[in-house]
């Protein structure tokens, strides 16, 4: 058992250590910097002074420690998913380690180390008298002095930024030759005396054990238990211990890790066997095992169990990476991104960089156990490969009003090794941009136009407002003083389509989102312009999958979804209409933790990204998907949802929705290539609806666990029914009035031609007529037919005015008598029927109409 307390014995071995270092000090000074001059009294004293002037505070940075990294298991408790590092160290606390390895590494290092004052002056001049002649770097260094050399080697190591700086910091520690060698000793017994005024003989000792290196990237005696035995520092054998103690000496000799045992001999020569290499390692055990049993140690009935022992290791690989996170594989490797480029995790590329693989960070992610496993089982239904096409799908869910990610699937496992082109495994996270890994995104198709409905919304205008969306010729401003004539039609050829070659019609933009009406949206982008919507897409947090601007090009196919973007974007905006217009960025992170204890949370702000009014409103909207595009991707299970379906040209699928508590984003289709999804089935399922097996089995399992409330009801002014100007088409052709009339957003009828005296075709009734009526109002015009004639205005005598109306033209002239006692007795015509002035068709009949004292028996 190591002394727990300093002696008398240890203090005087200190000071009598000092005083013979500065006597042997001030020769090997004197011999270094000026070898050719014989060492005077002067000069010794000089060179005495120059190693008391040598720093004696020893900064002792943090130990290089893996980062780990958790996620919660089913019931609720924090499993390791992966870990990081560049140094495979367990920390170990002084009681958490068996006595017999500080038995067995004080026994074979420095048996002096509880006596003397941290430098071993018998085996230090032994070692400097052999390297000045024969120029070797030999040892002979107490326990403290090697723990110096660890320490300023790893304080070197933790800065390293490649290996050839990580070599550097061992050539600068440890390998130095001639007079640097002998500086670096001199520096190095400078710092060991003092250290041992500084710490207690166990700590140092405890200091040495957790951070020496014992082979490979095995640092610390809690590893290399684990590592070479299987066992904790607290269980270790005799012979274990003993194995290990005897490691330090050359750690890359003595390692029993390697297929082949060490790696070399000790004149550097590889070891062809592991025979041979455990013999080595043997050899170097049964010396640490005598020097314990000669130190009193052990005992010799112990001695001899041990030196019988035949060694077997029991090697425990400590995996690191995220090929580790079983099922989560792409998520950790998401929060790997982000650990090296969130500010919180370092200041810079390269401070995070060695933050993660030396910093000790724990870091606690978000990942709801039971959302994940259940988004794998739903995301297999679309196969990690297919021969026909390189087939990708994912799906993302983050939880409302915190964005925290709940789960992160996609249909191909996971793999490093994939540079084939549609492998059945790979490394892209096709749920994330670019620079986390993604693959660039995909176009969104019709779940962009949610962008649409949020920016009428902006504007002040109704989802009940009503468009004309029929096929036709659109004008979209594209903000840049130019207008876009873009044709929307289902015959190709450069125009755009509806789905399933829907014509369109006049209707509010409730139903347009109903229908996903692309004919439409389009519609609505001649009054809101395309970068305003692709605008607020990026105020939203969406950018292109690459990390560019969506406003670069604007075009009108925009509104429609062509521009590629990253399903964990789309996931955060479906959820903030859900949060009544709160706006929280995807977090990966619950907590993250320094190796010292500090908080060290990344801090995710959630603001608002709309009105309430506007987020209740395309709540309602979006609802109504549901009884339309979205009817496939029904649950049934009570809690209240809303989605947007999306297909690109049938290369790219998506379904997006939420409920008030979880969002739910699934895309399936081309991780590149031009391959129709329609053309090709899976699983009963058209690949082009296969979202609607994915979606709803996600969001449900949401459902399931999280509950849903109904959402808030929509704005009243976001939802009235709005009067329109009806413009008067009168005098127009009916081509011309046609136009007019659907620009104007209403729906056109042409009635019967009718007689009129304008020419034919000329439009001379319209119903209703010119004023403010409903929005989408059909509006019934009627031309003239060219074969109108006014009636004239006819007086006199009733005879003389039917004879005058025949000579007009009219041939069905008749007579109509009203007896009046003050008449005339020949009759006075009063008018006719039609009234003058009325257009008639010439086969009209005309009554004349007259007073008369006696209408009895005239003609």
């Amino acid at each position: 058992m190591p002394q727990l307390k300093r002696t008398a014995t240890g203090v005087l071995g200190g000071i009598a250590g000092l005083v013979g270092l500065s006597a042997i000090a001030g020769i090997l000074v004197t011999a270094t910097v000026t070898p050719a001059i014989a060492v005077s009294g002067y000069a010794a004293s000089s060179a005495l002074d120059t190693f008391e002037n040598m720093p004696g505070f020893l900064q002792i940075d943090p130990l290089m420690l893996p980062t780990e990294m958790y996620r919660k298991d089913a019931n609720g408790n924090d499993a390791l998913m992966a870990e990081f590092y560049d140094q495979n160290r367990i920390p170990v606390t002084f009681d958490q380690v068996n006595p017999v390895m500080y038995d067995a590494i004080t026994s074979s290092e420095d048996k002096n180390f509880y006596t003397h004052g941290g430098v071993d002056l018998v085996g230090t001049l032994s070692a400097l008298v052999g390297n000045a002649s024969n120029g070797s770097n030999r040892g002979g260094s107490s326990i403290t002095q090697q723990y110096v050399k660890n320490v300023l080697q790893q304080n070197c190591e933790s800065k390293a930024q490649n290996s050839d700086e990580v070599a550097a910091c061992y050539a600068t520690t440890t390998a130095n030759q001639g007079s640097e060698g002998y500086q670096r000793k001199l520096q190095e017994m400078r710092y060991a005396i003092q250290l041992e005024k500084q710490y207690s003989k166990d700590e140092i000792l405890l200091g040495y054990l957790n951070i020496t290196n014992f082979g490979g990237l095995v640092y610390g005696i809690g590893a290399a238990a684990q590592h070479y035995f299987g066992v904790s520092a607290a269980d270790l054998t005799i012979a274990q211990a003993a194995t290990i103690a005897g490691m330090v000496q050359a750690p890359n000799v003595y390692r029993i890790d390697m297929p082949e045992g060490s790696t070399t001999d000790k004149a550097g020569n590889p070891v062809n066997s592991q025979a041979d290499g455990y013999s080595l390692t043997l050899d170097r055990r049964n010396y640490v095992l005598g020097r314990m049993l000669a130190n009193g140690k052990i005992s010799q009935q112990e001695y001899d169990d041990a030196m019988a022992s035949p060694i077997t290791p029991n090697i425990t690989n400590r995996s690191q990476g995220c090929q580790n996170a079983t099922g989560a594989e792409f998520f950790c490797e998401y929060v790997r991104t982000i650990l090296l480029k969130d500010p919180a995790f370092g200041a810079d590329d390269d401070t995070r960089a060695a933050n993660l693989r030396r910093g000790g960070m724990k870091i606690y992610t978000t990942l709801d156990p039971t959302l994940q496993d259940e988004g794998l089982k739903a995301i297999s239904i679309v196969p990690a490969h297919v021969d026909y096409m390189n087939l990708g799908a994912s799906a993302v869910q983050v939880e409302v009003g915190t964005g925290r990610i709940l789960s992160m699937v996609q249909n191909r496992p996971f793999s490093t090794d994939d540079a084939a082109v549609n492998a059945p495994t790979t490394q892209v996270n096709y749920n994330v941009r670019e620079e986390n890994g993604g693959g660039g995104g995909h176009s969104a198709g019709s779940t962009y136009k949610i962008f649409s409905l949020l920016n009428w919304l902006e504007q002040g205008h109704s989802v009940n407002e009503t468009l004309n969306g029929r096929i036709g010729p659109k004008k979209v401003d594209q903000c840049d003083g130019t207008i876009q004539n873009v044709v929307a039609g289902n015959n190709g050829n450069g125009q755009i389509g509806n789905f399933e070659n829907n014509s369109g019609y006049v209707g509010t933009v409730y139903n347009f989102t109903r229908d996903s009406l692309n004919s439409g949206f389009l519609t609505m982008a001649e009054k809101i312009s395309v970068c305003s919507t692709n605008r607020l897409a990026m105020k939203m947090g969406v950018m292109t999958g690459s990390g560019g601007a969506l406003d670069t090009t604007n075009y009108a196919y925009n509104v429609l979804g062509d521009q590629a973007v990253a399903p964990i974007d789309m996931a955060q905006v479906y959820a903030s209409v859900a949060a009544k217009g709160t706006l929280c960025p995807s977090k990966a992170i619950d907590k993250a933790i320094d190796a010292q204890g500090k908080d060290i949370t990344p801090q995710i702000t959630c603001q608002p990204a709309m009105s309430e009014a506007v987020a209740a409103t395309a709540a309602y909207t979006l609802q109504g998907v549901m009884t339309g595009t979205g009817s496939g991707a029904q649950i049934g299970d009570g809690i209240p949802v809303f989605g947007k379906t999306g297909i690109h040209e049938y290369l790219h699928t998506w379904m997006d929705g939420s409920s008030t508590k979880v969002a739910t984003v699934v895309w399936v289709g081309n991780v590149e290539g031009t391959d129709l999804l329609s053309d090709h089935s899976e699983n009963g399922y058209v690949l082009s609806r296969i979202r609607n097996s994915i979606w709803p089995a996600m969001q449900g399992a949401a459902n399931a666990k999280y509950g849903g409330d109904r959402f808030p009801d929509p704005d009243t002014a976001l939802t009235k029914r709005q009067l329109t100007d009806l413009p008067s088409v009168i005098g127009m052709t009916v081509s011309q009035a046609q136009q007019t009339l659907s620009t104007a957003g209403f729906s056109v009828t042409v009635g019967d031609p009718v007689d009129g005296t304008e020419a034919a075709g000329t439009i001379i009734q319209q119903d209703p007529g010119a004023g403010k009526v409903a929005g989408g109002t059909t509006v019934t015009i009627r031309p003239s037919n060219g074969q109108g004639i006014a009636v004239p205005a006819v007086s006199g005598k009733p005879a003389d005015a039917v004879a005058n109306l025949k000579a007009q033209g009219f041939s069905n002239v008749g007579q109509q008598c009203t007896a009046s006692p003050t008449a005339d007795d020949n009759g006075t015509v009063t008018g006719t029927d039609p009234a003058a002035g009325t257009v008639v068709n010439r086969g009209t009949q005309i009554t004349v109409q007259y007073q008369a004292k006696n209408c009895g028996g005239r003609p």
